[in-house]
């Protein structure tokens, strides 16, 4: 077995796409998770929830496509590029479980996103997300991508600083 992504040779990660039970995993998984550790309310699970049935029921898979990565029979983690316009996608739903992280697993589902984003004729993408995410935030600056706007805002029953990340995919 070969090591991928910083992974030890005993993990074979393999990227999937969205499958049954993968919708129920991702607002269970993101909605304990953000409780505990950023004190969400319920509503980030509820809109969580609303944006994968809506990928689920009409996404165009030639332009838009959930990555979920497994180990085996486990999942670990997830990243979605969804479509904005003709020329901008949006990458979602951007999750690892905590023992999944600093494994370079992240770094491979962002690259396999963007890949797919740019193979797919986008120009450029963007991404929303809280200044709180620190190591997300790390991990885009490293691969090109740039703050652009920034703003306080009570949101999930919390007070945050929102963000929102682009990148040309053009270079």
């Amino acid at each position: 077995m070969q090591a991928r992504a910083g992974f030890p040779a005993t993990m074979s990660i393999e990227i999937r796409h969205l499958a049954p039970g993968d919708i129920d995993w991702l607002v269970e998984q993101h909605g304990t998770h953000y409780a505990r550790e950023e004190g969400f309310d319920p509503s980030f699970g509820a809109l969580v929830h609303d944006i994968l049935l809506a990928f689920d029921a009409d996404h165009d898979p030639t332009c838009e496509r959930a990555f979920i990565a497994w180990d085996g029979g486990q999942r670990l983690g997830s990243i979605f590029c969804v479509r904005l316009d003709d020329e901008t996608a949006k990458l979602r739903l951007f999750f690892l479980t905590p023992e999944a992280r600093g494994k370079g697993l992240g770094k491979r589902l962002l690259a396999e996103c963007m890949g797919f984003a740019r193979d797919a004729g986008y120009r450029r993408m963007t991404l929303w997300t809280h200044e709180s995410h620190r190591a997300a935030c790390v991990l885009y600056a490293s691969a090109g991508w740039r703050l652009v706007r920034s703003k306080p805002v009570h949101n999930f029953g919390v007070d945050l600083i929102e963000q929102e990340w682009d990148i040309d995919l053009r270079t």
